[in-house]
């Protein structure tokens, strides 16, 4: 069957590789095992000319090719063969390879993380505001006082969580760790969390540094967050789409390899760190993704999805806060991109749900246009 022309929206299952000759019970090896392995991204593989194709092999040609690796040379073996990898036990692919993770058994997690998410960035900068700046302390504190103090303590659940992963990360015996990595790596996730942290600690000093704190600057950390993640989503898949290959690192994507979705790194990183998948879940979404057609077209809509939803919801927020009111504002400023990020999290769940059940209804028809 002819190989379908890949779209710019979507990259190929596999790279080219040479046609095998079959092997018959006696060529086959006894331990052989029935095992399909896909290739990590960014290792080219040689594909045969078109005068080889159209020219019978002798038995001495074949021989010598099935005995032969056409694998490039790489100089980082444990990028082609990590500690962890995953064999997919399904060569004739009658099903999409299984993820293997699940979010109902960490339901209880998920609720206790987000929950003290909202009380340290939600409730702790409004509750302090209003607290010190109408309540019985603000005869005793000036204005720069009263916002040093609420910004001194806020992020502080966010903070912790990220030297934790930070740990999770760099500790020797890591089971988390990016696929053909050093460990002084880290992950895509983390290292986007730290810009956006340094943005947002450069809005909070400049804000708290004058006698009389521009109340509007600091009611915007959130809405800035959200506009660095969303462009960094939206940039990545624009340049994919362009066929633009990866400048660097992006988590187990090496640099050189074609770029995916924006969105394909955080969900690798999060679920493998913060999730307690571990470098198991990156092997497995990697075979997921090279497999399966309709799973990178869900991916694409996400980015996009997830993408411009932020940085509307940050242009948004951030023309509010510079027009109303400034107490206003600054409730504004760190409600809103919550609420979004609630309210986009709601559609999306139903929308994943539903676009993986479609997959695997069609996955007998769709495995061979993949």
């Amino acid at each position: 069957m002819a190989t379908q022309t890949p779209t710019p929206s979507t990259e190929p299952l596999r790279a080219a590789t040479p046609t095998q000759p079959s092997s018959t019970p006696e060529q086959m090896p006894p331990d052989q095992p029935a095992a399909a392995h896909l290739a990590v991204p960014g290792i080219a593989l040689e594909a045969p000319s078109d005068d080889d194709e159209r020219q019978p092999r002798s038995a001495a040609q074949n021989a010598n090719t099935s005995q032969n690796v056409s694998r490039a040379a790489s100089p980082n073996p444990s990028a082609i063969y990590p500690n962890t990898q995953v064999v997919f036990e399904d060569p004739d692919f009658t099903r999409p390879p299984p993820l293997n993770y699940s979010l109902r058994p960490r339901k209880k997690a998920i609720f206790w993380f987000w929950f003290l998410i909202f009380l340290d960035c939600v409730c702790m900068p409004i509750g302090l505001y209003f607290g010190m700046w109408y309540g019985l302390t603000r005869d005793q504190l000036s204005a720069n006082a009263v916002f040093s103090i609420s910004t001194a303590l806020l992020g502080t659940v966010s903070i912790v969580e990220y030297f934790i992963r930070f740990r999770r990360l760099w500790r020797k015996n890591s089971n988390c760790r990016v696929i053909g990595a050093q460990r002084y790596y880290l992950d895509w996730f983390h290292w986007n969390l730290s810009v956006g942290w340094f943005f947002v600690m450069i809005e909070l000093i400049a804000g708290t540094c004058p006698h009389d704190p521009p109340i509007r600057v600091l009611a915007i950390p959130a809405a800035t967050m959200l506009f660095a993640i969303g462009l960094e989503l939206l940039v990545v898949d624009i340049l994919r789409i362009a066929g633009i290959r990866a400048p660097c690192r992006i988590s187990s994507l090496p640099m050189g390899a074609p770029l995916r979705p924006g969105i394909y790194a955080y969900i690798e990183d999060v679920c493998a760190v913060d999730g307690s998948g571990g470098t198991e879940f990156r092997q497995r979404l990697n075979l997921r993704y090279q497999a399966s057609k309709a799973f990178r077209e869900m991916l694409h809509r996400l980015t996009l999805f997830w993408a411009i939803g932020a940085i509307g919801c940050s242009v948004v927020t951030t023309a509010i806060v510079f027009t109303i009111q400034r107490d206003a504002a600054y409730v504004v400023g760190w409600t809103l991109p919550f609420i979004w990020a609630g309210v986009w999290t709601a559609m999306t769940i139903p929308w994943v749900k539903k676009s993986l059940a479609k997959e695997y209804d069609e996955w007998t028809a769709a495995k061979w246009k993949a």
